[in-house]
């Protein structure tokens, strides 16, 4: 049975990779010419090909180490996002007011991390479970809170106020933070032509969001 490594995919290759999110929308035409348009998957699931990144040799060795070290598919691990890595604004450094985690009620200590995306029409929240350890701050109506006061799993991305802080009833609880993606391989197979290669065509490294 596979499981995840905590281990980052080399990031000068994932930097230079191509890719996004995905989804999976159902559309139905009915006789009137109205389209019917339903999803079964409330979240996006992220797609890359890492292929993009290798540009030498040293860096087609080191993802096939890497891929032979997870096993192909079996195992997941870390994927750094050049696009979408961190809970503010591209290129800021995270503030504890950037996401809304959750309201207190005075008894409640644990809050996932999660990023939203979207105002006004219909925001999507995030869910975000691979933050990077050491990269999270938190406030409490506004005001950060003291390192000793929480703490946040780098594995799982929930934030655990100490016993004795929990936010109080109505107090809005926010946070910043910098994360990774899980993912997997999505082949059990690289196929590398090396003469290819040389001549400048890439080798596919298809990528795959997973939930751990």
């Amino acid at each position: 049975m596979g499981g995840f490594h905590e281990v980052l995919f080399p990031i000068d290759v994932a930097l230079g990779a191509s890719g996004g999110p995905e989804r999976v929308t159902e559309v139905v035409t009915t006789a009137s010419g109205r389209e019917e348009r339903n999803t079964r998957q409330a979240d996006s699931r992220r797609r890359w090909d890492a292929g993009f990144g290798v540009r030498t040799l040293a860096a087609l060795s080191q993802v096939v180490a890497f891929f032979e070290e997870r096993r192909g598919r079996l195992y997941g691990f870390r994927w750094r996002d050049r696009l979408d890595h961190s809970s503010g604004l591209p290129g800021a450094a995270p503030s504890a007011l950037d996401q809304l985690l959750g309201i207190g009620d005075g008894t409640r200590r644990a809050f996932p991390l999660a990023k939203t995306y979207g105002l006004l029409h219909a925001p999507y929240a995030r869910p975000i479970s691979k933050p990077v350890a050491g990269s999270v701050r938190v406030a409490v109506d506004g005001i950060e809170a003291a390192a000793e006061a929480f703490s946040a799993n780098a594995s799982s991305g929930l934030v655990t106020f100490a016993e004795g802080a929990a936010p109080g009833v109505g107090a809005a609880v926010t946070a910043g933070f910098l994360f990774d993606v899980p993912v997997r391989f999505d082949t059990d197979f690289l196929e590398v032509n090396l003469s290819a290669f040389a001549a400048g065509d890439i080798p596919r490294i298809p990528v795959i969001e997973i939930r751990p």
